[in-house]
């Protein structure tokens, strides 16, 4: 599982212990249980609310709308009911990509806001479309992961100014890079059993050239302004290629 967002990690692997290492499954433990019968699942006000916060953003998010379209355009449609799962995980954790089934799954535990929401399935999209984009080695290939949550951090308004304010954490000149550097490194600990060393060593080897990887949206939206305009551009482009 590639995890969404989240404040309070796992720690790493505790040194000498050997451990099997879960991916990360630990961490939603519904992904193991027989799923509900929509009856049962509709008597839960948690699960109602994810499912209309889920809606709205993939209706009216510029972020959601232009990573759905590429997606789309990459040959990997997204729809709602396959591919999005609202779930009770664990109490530090906000969402994750599950690349064994294409799934991303939504807490519906920890999501309670509406901006939380978008800012969550905007992160998963983009694991979902670097999985359908390119041969991402999830299980295996540390520096694959490292590189999705760079990009993720970077693109999702994770590292937006308001949302470092809100947590307390904002400085001056690169302080997104130094934002998006954290948020990957705390989430490769999230999700897998290695070392902080290691999870810094990943990040730090492939954090250029990943972070300048602004695909689908052509920049860094630091606002829905931003990702408006992307949003606009991409279609123009789309339209531009149409006609060559």
């Amino acid at each position: 599982m590639e995890h969404g967002e989240g404040d309070s990690p796992p720690a790493a692997e505790k040194k000498g212990a050997v451990e099997e290492d879960d991916f990360g499954y630990r961490l939603f433990p519904d992904r193991n249980k027989k799923p509900q019968s929509f009856l049962v699942r509709s008597l839960f006000t948690f699960h109602n609310k994810c499912q209309l916060m889920l809606r709205m953003t993939l209706e009216t998010n510029p972020y959601a709308q232009l990573l759905l379209e590429a997606m789309k355009q990459s040959g990997c449609t997204v729809f709602n009911d396959r591919h999005f799962s609202c779930e009770n995980c664990d109490g530090c954790v906000s969402g994750g990509f599950d690349a064994a089934t294409s799934q991303i799954v939504l807490c519906q535990n920890n999501i309670r806001q509406q901006s939380h929401m978008n800012r969550v399935v905007t992160h998963e999209l983009i694991h979902a479309f670097d999985h359908c984009r390119a041969h991402v080695d999830w299980f295996k290939n540390v520096k694959h992961l490292a590189c999705s949550e760079i990009r993720a951090a970077n693109l999702s308004g994770d590292c937006t100014l308001m949302n470092e304010i809100a947590r307390f954490k904002f400085g001056l000149k690169g302080h997104h890079q130094t934002c998006v550097r954290d948020r990957a490194i705390r989430s490769i600990l999230a999700v897998r059993k290695v070392s902080k060393e290691t999870a810094e060593k990943a990040v730090d080897e492939v954090f250029d050239a990943c972070f300048n990887d602004l695909e689908p949206f052509g920049r860094i939206p630091h606002s829905k302004a931003d990702a408006r305009r992307a949003y606009r551009d991409f279609q123009n482009r789309d339209r531009y290629n149409a006609n060559l």
